[in-house]
């Protein structure tokens, strides 16, 4: 017998924190609509009305995934001194216990895994993206104009400059460590790029 009445009632912003871990951890393009609402627990009707189609799922969870790191972000580099908290930033992929999925992988960066998986082809993805590799290096910028004046951090370069290789240092970090991590290796990389930035 078909059912009758109005669909189920469900939380919006818990069923995209839920929709976002299991995107991080299996990717876009293996996420399925099905797995979605097997996952969530929500009708297939109720996505799509909410949500729209899984792509404009998926880049909601993005977008919430950056919402949250930039707040840990700005927190963190509004910490003294700044060096140690920056350091923090950096090692945080290098941790892979935070970043298993439930298939034994790394999650890697969310911004990243979307950079990698369908940037450039997809004009919306590329505007999110760069959009939060923009707020990154804006934010640790300002960061370390500020270690600069106060002498923690080298003035040997320009602040914006020093924040660009450490979106790199930190994408790159992120990237590798999906094929398998020397932790060892990935924290002496990190503490030598910390290094150069000390006054």
């Amino acid at each position: 017998m078909a059912r009758t009445g109005r669909p189920r009632e469900f939380d919006k912003d818990q069923t995209l924190t839920r929709a976002l871990e299991l995107f991080w951890s299996r990717g876009y393009g293996t996420t399925s609509i099905q797995d979605l609402v097997d996952a969530l627990g929500v009708e297939r009707g109720s996505l799509y009305r909410t949500f729209g189609d899984k792509r404009r799922f998926y880049l909601d969870a993005v977008r919430l995934y950056w919402d949250v790191y930039e707040r840990h972000l700005i927190a963190a580099m509004d910490t003294s001194p700044l060096l140690p908290a920056l350091r923090e930033i950096l090692t945080h992929p290098a941790r892979l216990e935070e970043f298993i999925s439930d298939v034994g992988v790394p999650h890697g960066c969310l911004v990243g895994n979307t950079t990698a998986e369908l940037v450039p082809h997809d004009s919306e993805a590329t505007e999110v993206v760069t959009r939060s590799y923009r707020r990154f290096t804006e934010i640790v910028t300002d960061a370390l104009r500020r270690g600069q004046a106060t002498g923690e951090v080298t003035g040997n370069a320009r602040p914006e400059a020093q924040a660009q290789l450490l979106l790199y240092i930190v994408q790159g970090l992120s990237l590798v460590s999906r094929a398998g991590l020397d932790r060892t290796a990935a924290v002496a990389a990190i503490d030598t790029a910390i290094e150069s930035l000390r006054a």
